[in-house]
């Protein structure tokens, strides 16, 4: 299953960019083995001014066809890193294609393109700049492939 993420806004070069590299190629490496990957990431143009419905359009021209759509959204359901391991593993043996998760920008998503997508994850109550929660879900995603590894990395 391919893993796509679609995020509003350009990451600059800096400290989260690095972690966004390294975390999508340990993903990359160790997924590989069991058919998940690979990451791809595909940003698209902020438009503040223009309202979250214009960064909404872009999002919608950027997923890929037949994909499963997640999004990133404050009210989305809050799970554990086992949960999120267990959701990848459950919709790849289901035949899901590409799975693409969706990072609204500093204004978040707008809501028809919240209530059109497959399911909905949160990253806790908290508000988190939309660059750092690139970087988490990329080393989610790691952990969720450490996980269905039986690695160590992730230790409950």
């Amino acid at each position: 299953m391919r893993i796509h993420i679609v995020a509003v806004g350009r990451m600059k070069n800096g400290p989260e960019k690095l972690l966004l590299s390294d975390y999508s190629g340990r993903f990359d490496k160790l997924a590989r083995s069991f058919g998940l990957g690979p990451l791809t990431i595909t940003e698209v143009e902020a438009k503040r001014k223009k309202g979250k419905s214009a960064e909404a359009e872009l999002i919608r021209a950027a997923l890929p066809p037949s994909s499963y759509v997640m999004v990133l959204d404050e009210r989305g359901k809050n799970i554990t890193s086992t949960d999120f391991a267990h959701t990848l593993r459950h919709l790849s043996s289901e035949g899901t294609q590409t799975l693409t998760l969706v990072i609204g920008g500093a204004d978040g998503l707008d809501p028809s393109l919240v209530n059109s997508a497959d399911a909905s994850l949160s990253f806790g109550k908290m508000v988190w700049p939309h660059m750092l929660v690139r970087v988490m879900l990329c080393e989610q995603l790691y952990r969720s492939a450490s996980i269905l590894a039986g690695t160590p990395y992730h230790r409950e």
